[in-house]
């Protein structure tokens, strides 16, 4: 009788927690906007500049932190990354200033690389075998999307009963809870001989000499555009562009009767529809072509995108947009990364997969920063909004001439 491989494993679980409680708190951020800004008096680019930077610190420590982790050991990285997280947590909270904003995010960011996809996905890979690597990647990243369900809106509860401050400091602790899973977090290298043999210098040049590289680099800018954008300014988007709630309809009942709490359920609902979709492309990925999996996806993120801001934006309106575009948001990172280690193999996946990473956080850092700056231009998103369906556009089309073909590295 054939023997398979389970597909839940101890590290596959531990994996879960650590991304799924940092994605919570990520996902949380965009909650704070108005709340901070109006303490304050800032503009709204102020603290968008904040969490843009946030996004782009977490780009640049994404390959960094894979490659500590495949230097020194992936629960070490892990560690590293949890502390840096809570304390920029905590100095934000006692931060006044904008520039204090900015500078500590810088923290946050680090920390998010430290215990997000990059470190994480890399370690699930490996330990998984191959016929369950796809899946196995896709409920990792499904897992971000359970931990987006919750923190927007525990955000919001918890902003009922403290102030901004000590939920920033409850955060810090909620993310150093996890390091309590990483005895679990225990990975086999599974790479081939020549993988082995290869050093990362050899590996990171092939990778640079291929053009399959490059686009997929190119393509992944505007994942991160739209989905930082939308994580940061939908909520207040919502709060000040929807049409009134009908307070005697179903919203109402079910306790949401401002378009404020409106914004923080769509955050919410975003990460619930996508646990869907992201075991969906899982599984797709394991029979069908990543390269025009992706292209579908990028092309429906632009449709969805388009039909809602043409649209008169109704309750109704941010629900559906909420579950459509909810259903394609990290469905493209099961994709990427397992197209990364099929065309590259294992031995280095976190630093090749955390370089693809900074061309998302490139775009996570302009969808953010230029959602704010324009709002102050313009008092709307819609313009911002509109560039953001240009790159998704852009990226559907890069994809298509990827190779897929793997190089396989040859023993000296």
């Amino acid at each position: 009788m054939e023997h398979r491989a389970p597909l839940i494993t101890p590290v596959l679980i531990a994996g879960c927690i650590i991304i799924m409680t940092g994605f919570a708190i990520r996902a949380s951020f965009g909650v704070f906007q108005i709340p901070i800004a109006e303490e304050f008096g800032w503009l709204r680019s102020d603290f968008s500049l904040a969490i843009a930077i946030q996004n782009l610190a977490w780009g640049i420590g994404q390959p960094i932190f894979g490659a500590i982790a495949e230097k020194i050991g992936d629960r070490k990285a892990i560690i590293i990354g949890a502390v840096m997280y809570a304390a920029g947590l905590l100095l934000s909270a006692g931060a006044t200033t904008p520039l204090a904003h900015q500078l500590y995010e810088v923290l946050v960011g680090f920390g998010i690389a430290g215990t997000g996809f990059g470190v994480i996905l890399a370690v699930v890979g490996r330990a998984a075998s191959d016929e369950n690597r796809s899946m196995a990647l896709a409920v990792a990243t499904a897992a971000g999307s359970a931990g987006q369900v919750f923190g927007a809106p525990l955000a919001e509860y918890l902003l009922t009963f403290m102030t901004w401050q000590m939920t920033f400091v409850a955060f810090a602790g909620l993310i150093m809870s996890t390091l309590l899973v990483l005895p679990m977090m225990r990975s086999p290298a599974q790479a081939s001989k020549a993988e082995l043999e290869e050093s990362m210098g050899t590996i990171l040049i092939r990778a640079f000499k291929d053009p399959s590289y490059t686009l997929i680099f190119l393509g992944f800018f505007s994942c991160g555009y739209q989905l930082a954008f939308i994580t940061a300014h939908f909520p207040a988007l919502v709060t000040e562009m929807c049409g009134p709630i009908d307070q005697g309809g179903i919203l109402a009942g079910m306790g949401i009767s401002t378009t404020s709490a409106l914004g923080a359920v769509a955050i919410s609902l975003i990460g619930l529809a996508n646990i869907g979709g992201t075991l969906a492309a899982g599984w797709a990925g394991k029979r069908y072509s990543k390269k025009y999996l992706l292209a579908g996806i990028y092309t429906a993120r632009t449709i969805v995108a388009a039909a809602f801001i043409l649209t008169p934006i109704t309750p109704g309106t941010v629900i559906l947009f909420s579950v459509a575009m909810g259903s394609l948001w990290l469905a493209t990172v099961p994709l990427t990364s397992g197209l990364v280690a099929h065309l590259y193999g294992l031995r280095y996946m976190g630093t090749l997969y955390g370089i693809i990473f900074f061309s998302h956080q490139l775009g996570s850092f302009l969808g953010v920063w230029l959602g704010g700056a324009l709002y102050d231009i313009y008092g709307t998103y819609t313009h911002v909004w509109w560039v953001g369906v240009g790159v998704g556009a852009f990226s559907a089309i890069v994809h298509l001439p990827i190779r897929e073909r793997r190089v396989t590295p040859q023993v000296a």
